[in-house]
């Protein structure tokens, strides 16, 4: 029998005891006094002479009064009472009243403006959080800063074993309790309130015995500087329609650029594409022209790159005449046989590290006659990247080929980057627009169920095939690595859309986009409150 796991926990468990009896010893007897149920969050019970009843509901109680920080004491616990700031009953230092934010937000949004993740720890022989990601990692008890109005979103990884959850109480909220190691929980509110706020653990004793942060929220929250090159192709980017023309020649051009692009803010990765974005450029020609294709790879590079494009009838797909060493270049001549909106990617080994690296696209063959006329164009491409870090870390991201073959993703992306269709190039179009949006899936290996939050596809050319009759009014299309489809729909209504895998534990991995459509409001069709 293996007692090891059991004489673990026992341990980590008395370590815990130890630590916040030793704390509370130090700072003397603290009356804790319960939240009643009437209490509104943020404001605190009038304290009871006596102490908690024993047995007494975990959670329930109102966040203790911190005993004061020793001189020079390294965490956000050791603020102190400034300007602005009341003084509490035995001299606590509490936040500043909160300047209240417009009233006609909602409490949520379906995706958070910012992100964090603590980690509960001990420290310094303290209980903590300790910050996971971003500017906060490893920072015990991080300060929080956000912006007025934005919607955040609180990760708690339960690190130590020990019972805990996370509180912000002037925002009514607070995550359910964690208490096995590695178990983990969120809590979302909106900073409807300007000023200085704690966050702590509401168990009895854990804020006493260091567990307590700051949340900061007002003007604009500090972010990393970008770092590296945008890589992200615009969605906006289409060449015009081909239209009713006759077969022609021709000549595509295109370049194997290695390069150091931002992954995310402050992270970067390197990546490897063609032309220098992510996808690379859409390609547009029409069923029976000749086209003659050259790939040239960058003197700086240090693979070699080919293509391999899901159009072409020909061994490799054209691969096997385009594998391109450094500083070189090849070029080969296909017809385009059959109309259809194809992926291409590199295809030398190992094909799969080339396409996570970004080396993905597509081409479009239109049918005779071109395709019907839409008022706006949009191309969206979804891919993974391994990176050997977990996500959200900051600096240089190195490739992980582990987590590549294991089929496990630490980013799932638009375009190429966290933010790439959020913040860099947002879809943008107006109400009584028709678009069609040309998506596809460079993946390598994860399928995509495209969704977009508050549309209905009014047509959807499954499979990338527009021969066949597209599927009507679908909400949900599924694409497949190295597939596409196209989709058209019109736009009633003003708003913001939000394009998803409907797998949406990808949105936490990066993957979401917006269309924001300008224009009147169309109450026949939506509107709040009740029928007239």
């Amino acid at each position: 029998m293996k007692t090891t796991p059991l004489r673990s926990r026992v341990s980590v468990m008395l370590t815990l005891g130890l630590v916040v009896a030793l704390f509370l010893a130090a700072c003397g007897p603290i009356d804790e006094a319960p939240l009643p149920p009437s209490t509104p969050w943020g404001q605190r019970a009038t304290p009871e002479p006596t102490q908690p009843e024993p047995g007494q509901e975990i959670g329930q109680d109102a966040a203790p009064e911190p005993a004061q920080p020793e001189t020079g004491q390294d965490s956000t616990t050791a603020l102190h009472a400034g300007a602005g700031q009341e003084m509490a009953p035995e001299g606590q230092a509490t936040a500043p009243a909160g300047e209240p934010a417009p009233p006609s937000q909602s409490p949520a949004s379906y995706t958070p403006d910012v992100s964090f993740t603590l980690e509960t720890a001990i420290a310094d022989g303290r209980l903590a959080f300790v910050g996971v990601g971003g500017t906060i990692d490893g920072v015990v008890n991080p300060t929080l800063e956000v912006a007025l109005g934005q919607v955040v979103q609180v990760t708690l990884i339960n690190g130590d074993g020990a019972l805990h959850d996370v509180a912000f109480p002037e925002f009514n909220a607070q995550s359910d309790q964690v208490m096995r190691q590695g178990a983990s929980t969120t809590a979302v509110f909106r900073a409807d309130q300007e000023g200085e706020f704690f966050y702590f653990c509401t168990i009895p004793g854990h804020r006493q015995a260091g567990m307590e942060g700051l949340l900061v929220v007002g003007g604009d929250a500090a972010q990393p500087e970008p770092e590296g090159e945008n890589i992200v192709r615009d969605p906006a980017d289409v060449p015009p329609p081909v239209g009713d023309r006759a077969p022609q020649t021709i000549s595509v051009e295109l370049e194997a650029v290695e390069l150091e692009g931002r992954l995310a803010d402050g992270a970067t990765y390197s990546y490897w594409t063609f032309d220098g974005t992510v996808p690379g450029p859409f390609l547009r020609v029409r069923v029976g022209d000749t086209v003659e294709l050259s790939l040239r790879n960058m003197d700086d590079s240090l693979m070699i790159h080919s293509i391999d494009l899901h159009a072409v009838t020909g061994p490799g797909g054209g691969a096997e005449l385009t594998q391109v060493p450094p500083g070189d270049e090849k070029s080969f001549t296909f017809q385009a046989l059959n109309p259809g909106l194809y992926v291409y990617h590199c295809a030398t080994p190992m094909v799969a590290n080339h396409i996570t690296n970004g080396m993905y696209g597509l081409i479009l063959v239109e049918p005779e006659g071109g395709l019907p006329p839409v008022d706006r164009e949009f191309y969206v491409m979804q891919g993974e990247i391994y990176t050997e870090a977990p996500y959200g870390r900051h600096g240089h991201q190195d490739f992980s080929v582990e987590k590549l073959l294991d089929e496990q993703p630490e980013y799932v992306l638009l375009n190429g980057a966290v933010g790439a269709l959020t913040e860099v190039s947002p879809l943008r179009a107006n109400t009584g627009e028709t678009v069609r949006i040309f998506f596809g899936v460079g993946g390598p290996n994860l399928a995509s169920s495209f969704h977009v939050i508050g549309e209905i596809m009014d047509r959807v050319y499954h499979e990338g095939s527009l021969t066949a009759a597209p599927l009507t009014d679908v909400q949900t299309t599924l694409v497949p690595p190295g597939g596409a489809a196209m989709i058209e729909f019109e736009l009633e209504v003003p708003g913001r859309y939000i394009l998803v895998d409907h797998a949406l534990s990808r949105l936490e991995r990066g993957l979401v986009g917006f269309l924001i459509v300008e224009g009147d409001d169309n109450p026949e069709v939506f509107r709040s409150g009740g029928a007239e």
